[in-house]
């Protein structure tokens, strides 16, 4: 498979927040947020692997600050690493009001993901490989590497805790 860089596949998702995105608190609910990024990383998961792939990890979500009602919402997602049949992909959520050119957008949440390409049976197909293109990409990738070897050592320690006798 020929390797692609993370520009081939790289999207972004818009949504003004209205009253039914809204928590108890009168801000827009974390899980509106989720869906957005799960989405837009979804897509862009699909795009680098040129088929169906599916969430098998939310490796980390981070709410930086509140989103309002009215505030247009941008989610911004690239894949970071690729294995055989997994990728993380990366999300930068930004907010902005809706009705008011030139404010700066503020970032709300970051997010990490890890997909899985399938076959039309849902098993595992291969991805291609990650050509990093820029300097930020090669950051994304070492962090990526990183924060998968955290998953896949937590993972492990757990199932060998499991193992041992009370």
């Amino acid at each position: 498979m020929e390797p692609k860089p993370p520009s081939a596949a790289r999207t972004s998702l818009s949504h003004i927040m209205t009253a039914v995105d809204t928590n108890l608190l009168g801000t827009v609910h974390g899980g509106v947020v989720m869906k957005l990024v799960d989405d837009v990383a979804g897509a862009v998961a699909q795009r680098h692997s040129g088929g169906p792939a599916v969430t098998a990890a939310m490796d980390g979500m981070t709410f930086l600050h509140p989103v309002r009602v009215g505030d247009l919402v941008h989610a911004h997602a690239q894949v970071n690493w690729a294995g055989r049949s997994s990728m993380e992909v990366g999300v930068r959520v930004l907010a902005e009001p809706w009705d008011r050119a030139g404010v700066p957008p503020v970032r709300v949440a970051t997010a990490y993901l890890v997909f899985v390409a399938v076959d039309a049976d849902g098993q595992p197909r291969a991805v291609p490989p990650l050509l990093p293109e820029t300097e930020e990409d090669h950051r994304r990738l070492r962090e990526a590497e990183i924060r998968r070897k955290h998953r896949l050592t937590r993972r492990d320690e757990i199932m060998a805790s499991r193992e041992e006798p009370r």
